[in-house]
């Protein structure tokens, strides 16, 4: 019999296990902090499975990523609605 692929929720449980070495050695704020990014990262597993050609890790940081910047451009747009600009 083939092979069959992991899912994308595995990609992403073997992604966070592999990194749980790194998260013990953060102080315990920081643990937070990565463990909110996972949590958001988790949010895009259905476009990660589309992007198979990827490393799972990469597609792990670009969700990171998307997460971060939707969150920067909400606070961009309430600094712009309190200083009253377009």
């Amino acid at each position: 019999m083939g092979r069959t692929l992991a899912t994308s929720t595995q990609l992403f449980q073997e992604e966070q296990a592999a990194l749980a070495r790194f998260r013990r050695a953060l102080r315990r704020e920081d643990q937070l902090v990565l463990d909110e990014l996972f949590a958001l990262a988790h949010r895009h597993l259905s476009a990660v499975s589309h992007a198979a050609h990827i490393s799972p890790f990469a597609t792990l940081l670009l969700s990171m990523l998307i997460e971060e910047h939707k969150a920067v451009l909400e606070l961009r747009g309430t600094r712009c609605q309190l200083q009253g600009l377009p």
